[in-house]
């Protein structure tokens, strides 16, 4: 049996650290182990504290779970899966019932509630363990929808590189809001610094120094998209070892459920 979401449920603009967490994590686990999805409070807890794909790390008890789980139920954001014994309640989500979402959005949402601000490029390969997301134009269209809802924040243009995104479900005292950079150097990714020695001196001071030089520092730019390349490979990488670290741990609770569940 299956609890339905209030029907005058309060429209959602923020979300308490915990609220967060316990959300995400129910996200994540629906995305990546729909077997053992929905959720036991035991399960739900260990998945909270993991050490991959979260940040920052917690020690939330079970109680501290419990307490999270009732808030978001009276938000209509979560429901209790009553099983045919009745010995053990599992939770679910009801995000695709509170917001109208496609399905990268929602993985998106999921990664920025359990991490918080980071690159577009860490995001794309991070969400993409969830649901296909086949290039960074198909995640910027998602990005695109999610912040005309104002679910979404970002310091700049989403079309320059080096931008970073997070949700906006901060509350007003955490002072998360995004600032709006439009200082994104386009060509390299950096932000453009007004007080720098090079900026300040002007195109004149460029002028004067002597070709060798010039060359040298020539030599010494990095190549940025080379750069940008290896970081969006390193950020892929990284998300494939968080699979296998969450597979890890999905194994691990079953296993406990087994055991508590023979024991009982």
């Amino acid at each position: 049996m299956l609890d339905e979401p209030q029907q005058d449920a309060p429209p959602i603009t923020e979300l308490s650290k915990g609220q967060r967490r316990v959300l995400g994590t129910l996200l994540e686990k629906a995305f990546t182990t729909p077997e053992a999805y929905p959720l036991t409070v035991k399960a739900l807890t260990s998945g909270c504290n993991q050490k991959s794909n979260r940040h920052p790390l917690t020690e939330y008890s079970e109680d501290d779970v419990l307490e999270v789980l009732d808030q978001l139920r009276e938000l209509g954001l979560v429901a209790v899966v009553h099983t045919e014994t009745g010995r053990t309640e599992r939770f679910r989500h009801y995000m695709r019932k509170r917001f109208t979402l496609s399905e990268p959005q929602l993985a998106v949402l999921t990664e920025l509630l359990l991490r918080g601000r980071q690159s577009v490029g860490d995001l794309r390969a991070r969400a993409s363990r969830m649901v296909s997301i086949e290039s960074l134009d198909d995640l910027r269209e998602a990005l695109r929808g999610l912040m005309e809802q104002k679910f979404v924040q970002a310091d700049g243009d989403l079309q320059r590189r080096g931008v970073e995104v997070d949700h906006n479900f901060y509350a007003p005292s955490e002072n998360k809001k995004v600032a709006w950079n439009a200082g994104l150097d386009e060509d390299d990714g950096r932000r453009t610094e007004t007080t720098a020695p090079m900026r300040a001196a002007g195109p004149s001071s460029l002028a004067s120094a002597s070709p060798p030089n010039a060359a040298r520092a020539t030599e010494r730019q990095p190549d940025f998209a080379a750069v940008s390349q290896l970081r969006e490979e390193n950020a892929e990488l990284r998300s494939r070892v968080d699979s296998l670290e969450s597979e890890v741990t999905r194994l691990k609770g079953l296993v406990d459920d087994l055991v508590r569940d023979l024991r009982g």
